[in-house]
């Protein structure tokens, strides 16, 4: 297990501390653009490697303050995955959403359980794709 270090200001980190985020994306954004959307988030938890300074994990929200968040991106790297990582980003992003009247996200089917366990609930939504601005440049 790692010594992990949770914060909540994007500002503690800089571009070359995001490496390896958004596997599997065929256009991902860049370091420099997630760092971009991490500090341009309205709320966001980070988890780091306190022997490395990486970021291994990560939380963003969207909200209006007044009743509404969404949940925008959850990623944990897959070599510290299934270490709780995600479930504390959660958590602590959750807690800090506490006052809100809804808190949203969007989700595949198969990660439902991991959100379920979280107190969160399935429902159905809408959405839409622009696959050309994937990498947010």
């Amino acid at each position: 297990m790692f010594p992990i270090r949770y914060v909540q200001d994007a500002a503690e980190v800089a571009a070359n501390q995001l490496q390896g985020f958004f596997a599997g994306w065929p256009n991902p954004p860049t370091p420099d653009t997630h760092l971009r959307l991490l500090r341009a988030s309205d709320h966001v938890v980070l988890a780091l490697d306190e022997a490395t300074g990486a970021v291994v994990g990560y939380v963003s929200a969207l909200s209006d303050g007044v009743l509404c968040a969404y949940i925008s991106s959850l990623e944990v790297l897959p070599g510290y995955q299934g270490q709780g990582i995600g479930s504390e980003l959660m958590r602590r992003l959750l807690q800090s959403l506490q006052n809100l009247y809804m808190i949203d996200l969007i989700c595949d089917p198969d990660v439902q359980p991991f959100y379920a366990r979280l107190g969160m609930r399935p429902a159905a939504g809408m959405i839409v794709r622009n696959y050309a601005r994937q990498s947010g440049l």
